[in-house]
């Protein structure tokens, strides 16, 4: 019964979160002279008004899923892992490099290369793992330093030893990939590729191992309770070296998926210009870290990103509701998530005086 709860709640509260900014964007649209209602039409025709806007709203939505699910087992371990941007661009530079210079088939390159973006998100956030357990590191903070060593090193790679010099010398890119190693369409003629099966699968994935397996019990178990767990002997170092290279595989996985199913080459900075990594980590913290409701609510911030270009396209609303739209859902985060802390102490001082 707890285990259903806690799905629905799941499920639910993302939702609920957005029907709240959806709320907060219809005062933003009357206070620039828009119609809400039209307003709201041209955002739903933008992101499930047809086919066509329907699958770019899922392609979107694929990198979002992936790295949310990365951090939402960390979260669920206790750790905060916020490198999933690094992570994403060394995945992401990692299949790039294997699918341009690993002979062979293309079905073999492309899995060799989706593997080598797993590899290097893993290692990766692997790194800050091992940062704290030999020096006490704080996780919060390497992993989020880290972000920022992964993008200038990926920067430099594409600007000098691997950039394209056939095309444009503005553009700091590698080569384009051979089309024999693109991850598959899902519809002749749409942006929805083999990706999003796999961020689906992987949703599920994650959802049995956290809910089915002991290994996963035990992720849970530190995350909610450490002294618990430390009491049953449960080991925390090992704990969190298995869920940062997990967490870290999948922001990896997330980056080369983008570049064999959408990009076709690594281009410096788009990854992290997208924002992928950091709707990742609100889908997961409105989903409160359920690898299910991550999924539906990085479903539901795709919509509203491409929901807002369709508005700006055909209203004359500017693009930045959307942003007020996010930016109501972070603070309905941060609210919900400050209430938690607050009445866990209440319940600490609670039971400390009780005793």
């Amino acid at each position: 019964m707890n285990r259903v709860k806690e799905t629905l709640r799941g499920l639910v509260q993302p939702l609920l979160a957005v029907l709240i900014g959806l709320l907060a964007g219809a005062i933003a649209i009357l206070v620039v002279g828009g119609n809400v209602i039209d307003t709201y039409a041209e955002m739903w025709k933008g992101a499930f008004g047809n086919f066509y806007f329907f699958t770019n709203t899922l392609a979107r939505a694929t990198p979002i899923i992936l790295a949310g699910l990365g951090v939402a087992l960390a979260f669920r371990a206790g750790f905060f892992n916020m490198g999933a941007e690094g992570q994403m661009i060394l995945g992401g530079l990692s299949a790039a490099l294997t699918a341009l210079y690993l002979p062979g088939p293309g079905w073999f390159v492309c899995i060799a290369a989706i593997l080598a973006g797993i590899i290097a998100g893993g290692v990766w956030s692997l790194f800050a793992g091992w940062l704290d357990a030999r020096f006490g590191m704080n996780l919060l903070i390497t992993t989020l330093l880290l972000n920022y060593i992964a993008t200038y090193f990926g920067g430099y790679m594409v600007s000098y030893p691997f950039k394209d010099r056939t095309g444009s010398a503005a553009m700091a890119q590698t080569p384009m990939i051979d089309q024999s190693i693109w991850l598959p369409k899902l519809f002749q003629g749409m942006g929805l590729h083999a990706g999003f099966i796999i961020a689906v699968a992987a949703a599920i994935l994650i959802y049995w191992f956290t809910h089915k397996t002991v290994t996963g019990y035990e992720i849970r178990m530190l995350g909610s309770n450490p002294s618990f767990a430390a009491y049953g002997g449960v080991r925390r170092i090992r704990m969190m070296m298995l869920s940062m290279v997990i967490s870290g595989g999948l922001a990896g996985l997330a980056g080369a998926g983008e570049v064999l199913g959408t990009q076709y080459r690594f281009l410096d900075g788009s990854l992290s210009s997208a924002s992928y990594a950091w709707s990742g980590i609100m889908a997961t913290l409105l989903a409160r870290s359920h690898p299910l409701g991550t999924a539906l609510a990085a479903i539901l911030l795709a919509a509203l990103q491409t929901g807002a270009m369709g508005m700006e396209r055909n209203t004359d609303v500017p693009l930045e509701v959307g942003s007020v739209i996010q930016a109501v859902l972070t603070l309905f985060v941060s609210a919900q998530i400050g209430y938690s802390f607050l009445k866990r102490r209440k319940e600490k001082k609670s039971n400390a005086t009780t005793v």
